[in-house]
């Protein structure tokens, strides 16, 4: 089965890939938003007057913010035309973290970043829809992870540079220059996403009647699942470093770019995988994540091998465009909202991940034992995908 593509031509490919990068400059944004306030939690707490993990109540808001408005936002804005609901969408992220910059108190803090994190999920799913509706059919996942692209430059890029400008500047610094890159996001969407007028609107009952296949909420719980191992290892890859490498803290930085680059490679590999596999690309990366995450704890002994390490942890992201198609293939009467639930799973992963790893950690286990968690986490994914085989929909 695959997605229902709106009556319209199929884009050039120079007009598709301006497209597209207009909205992975919004994948940027959003990249860069969520994860800045981690490598500025300090400087957050001294002007605030407030504890780190105070400030981590912020991070938790920002999730829970992509949680609820994943779907929500893409139930209410079924009747939208797409590019308008990016626009409108991108509206409301330039607004949240423009109010961050500005934000005076704790309460404040707490709620605009949860502000910022409703029109994260609703976005990419949307544009991922638009993306893979104005390509030829072989060519869809490479749309989607070209478009995801941003996030994975966030990554290597947005994070240590609105981390610099953040420490030189103060931090609000960081969080107004995320919104003027979503400001410059809806100029960009407005002038290079087509205007499809023609394109089949969403049934909001539709949308949610979809969810009553179980192949969706099984795509879904690889997502939040198998996907946890990632966010296991990499949130305490700076502990990690420092205990157990032994490296000076000068290098974190160079292996959070390790992890980044590997994240590039990851998500064009991914891409291309489904291209060619379909659902069994998921089932490949699976097995490759059990693997580079077993492979972590050794690796993670000397300088050079954690940051090889960290950099294969990072190519799992060729999960996310895979499973992303693979939701908007098998719910295809509701491709906005099944696109934008995925991403609220891998929110999830990403509280599950961490929560999961720091037990191992506070359990006397180790630094390292991460990898191992992120492993027994990949493994659970791969036997709900084996499972999802077997059903009724499985390929």
């Amino acid at each position: 089965m695959s997605i229902q593509q709106t009556p319209g031509p199929v884009l050039s490919a120079h007009n598709a890939a301006k497209m597209e990068a207009a909205m992975a400059v919004g994948s940027f944004a959003i990249g860069t938003g969520e994860f800045a306030i981690m490598g500025l939690m300090p400087d957050i707490a001294n002007n605030l007057h407030l504890s780190e993990p105070q400030v981590g109540h912020a991070i938790s808001a920002y999730a829970l913010g992509v949680m609820v408005g994943a779907p929500l936002l893409a139930i209410l804005g079924a009747k939208m035309l797409r590019k308008h609901l990016l626009i409108l969408l991108m509206v409301l992220y330039a607004a949240g973290n423009v109010a961050t910059a500005f934000t005076a108190t704790f309460g404040s803090l707490v709620a605009f970043r949860f502000i910022s994190g409703l029109p994260h999920g609703a976005y990419f799913g949307i544009a991922a829809v638009v993306a893979s509706s104005m390509v030829p059919a072989n060519k869809r996942a490479g749309a989607v992870a070209r478009v995801m692209m941003g996030l994975t430059l966030a990554m290597l890029l947005g994070n240590p540079l609105a981390t610099t400008l953040g420490q030189f500047f103060g931090w609000r610094s960081a969080f107004a220059l995320v919104g003027v890159i979503a400001i410059v996001t809806i100029a960009l969407i407005w002038l290079c996403v087509p205007d499809r007028r023609d394109e089949a609107r969403s049934n909001p009952r539709k949308e949610l009647q979809a969810f009553k296949k179980p192949q969706v909420w099984m795509a879904l719980s690889i997502a939040a699942i198998g996907f946890s191992g990632m966010f296991s290892v990499f949130s305490y890859l700076a502990p990690t470093m420092l205990e157990v490498t032994r490296t000076s803290p000068t290098l974190i930085p160079f292996g959070l770019a390790a992890f980044g680059l590997g994240g590039i490679i990851g998500n064009i590999a991914g891409g291309k995988l489904f291209d060619r596999l379909q659902f069994r690309a998921v089932g490949c990366v699976l097995l490759w994540s059990i693997a580079v995450l077993t492979f972590f704890p050794w690796a993670a002994q000397s300088v050079w091998g954690v940051m090889l390490g960290i950099g294969l942890v990072g190519t799992m992201i060729a999960m996310a465009a895979p499973l992303q198609i693979r939701l908007m293939d098998i719910a295809h009467e509701a491709p906005s909202l099944a696109a934008a639930s995925n991403h609220a799973a891998f929110n999830l992963a990403n509280a599950l991940g961490p929560w999961l790893g720091g037990m191992a950690i506070t359990a006397g286990f180790g630094w390292t034992s991460t990898g191992y968690v992120g492993a027994a986490t990949a493994l659970a994914g791969l036997a709900i995908y084996l499972i999802a085989r077997r059903m009724k929909g499985g390929e």
